[in-house]
């Protein structure tokens, strides 16, 4: 079967084709413009198509473009791999050995951390001492028997407390107790610069419920050799007498308070 060759409008003494298969020569396809014979294709004497040329009924056909050689693909991915490589010494460093120290340093820290600091450790065991010694009862450094207790100008020892008495003095002369009498034995010093009144009616004694009691005055007269009724002591002298209380049967006196004079604050001596 022999090809025609494509219809080019341009040459001398073309005929336009049918526009389809039985149409009478020069008919036009229904919808034509006049002198179109196709929709959509040129006018006789028209190009095809805009700057084509003589000869040319169809437009240049895109050609494929040229496949890569495989030797310069290969050669290309060695060279990359190459750099990364070369990029990587450069940024760790270029060896093992300097990772090595960073590991040993890692775990040092570590078990430095897991450890508690030394600070941290002083701190806690001073915290716990302070613990300790709050939870320990506060120690009681009011004076007892025997112990040096001052107030204003004299210093004084209690040496003892006898309760449980129930008459002072002789057979024919004497005074008997409303309940019993206590009698605390005490030394008086004067520990000042000039001479100074010394009254046992200023003393005071109580017992375990704070009550206070106060001297019976009346009633110390009869003891024999008692210096600290009422007497003035000059400075470095001291004076021992007893103070007499009287108080109801089965009172246990825990404390004195003593004084160098009616306005003094006082000192307490404990007298368990």
């Amino acid at each position: 079967m022999t090809q025609q060759p494509p219809f080019d409008p341009n040459q001398p003494g073309a005929q336009v084709p049918p526009p389809y298969p039985g149409a009478a020569p020069g008919q036009p396809y229904p919808g034509a413009a006049p002198g179109q014979p196709y929709p959509g294709q040129p006018y006789p004497g028209q190009p095809p198509y805009p700057g084509a040329v003589a000869g040319q009924p169809y437009p240049p056909q895109p050609q494929p473009p040229a496949k890569k050689s495989k030797k310069k693909l290969i050669i290309g991915g060695i060279a990359g791999v190459v750099l990364l490589a070369c990029l990587g010494t450069a940024i760790t460093g270029g060896g093992d050995d300097s990772a090595a120290p960073e590991k040993t340093t890692a775990a040092a820290d570590a078990g430095k951390g897991d450890a508690p600091a030394a600070d941290e450790v002083k701190a806690e065991e001073t915290k716990a001492e302070e613990t300790e010694k709050a939870e320990e009862p506060a120690k009681d450094e009011t004076p007892g028997l025997k112990d040096a207790a001052r107030d204003g100008k004299f210093e004084f020892k209690v040496a003892g407390v006898k309760c449980g008495v129930k008459q002072i003095g002789s057979d024919f002369l004497n005074q008997k107790a409303q309940g019993q009498y206590c009698l605390i034995n005490v030394s008086v010093k004067n520990i000042g610069k000039e001479a100074q009144d010394f009254a046992d009616s200023v003393q005071k004694a109580f017992d375990a419920d704070e009550v206070e009691y106060a001297v019976d005055s009346g009633a110390a007269i009869y003891l024999e050799d008692n210096k600290v009724l009422f007497t003035k002591i000059n400075p470095g002298n001291t004076v021992k007498g007893t103070l007499v209380f009287d108080v109801p049967k089965g009172t246990k006196l825990t404390s004195v308070e003593l004084h160098d004079s009616m306005f003094s604050g006082g000192v307490t001596v404990n007298l368990k």
